[in-house]
């Protein structure tokens, strides 16, 4: 199933590599990634489509985990 991803990072050296390496991890195959730096430029919000056969609750779980991560929001794509 596929899934888009709506994530707040911070601005941090490998923050972007932590998110991938996390979702690959938790077999989720990344299949585009797009970003932007927030106007305050301590941010970035990133939306990523992945694919996977598990459960969205696992990965969401895991990135909510991560330090550099804010908010991530999943939902299945349509």
């Amino acid at each position: 199933m596929r899934y888009q991803l709506e994530l707040t990072l911070r601005q941090a050296e490998g923050a972007l590599a932590r998110v991938l390496g996390a979702a690959e991890r938790r077999g989720f195959r990344p299949l585009s990634v797009d970003g932007e730096a927030q106007p305050d430029g301590d941010r970035w919000h990133l939306r990523m489509t992945v694919e996977g056969d598990r459960a969205d609750t696992a990965l969401q779980s895991q990135l909510a985990k991560l330090y550099d991560c804010l908010a991530v929001e999943v939902s299945p794509c349509t």
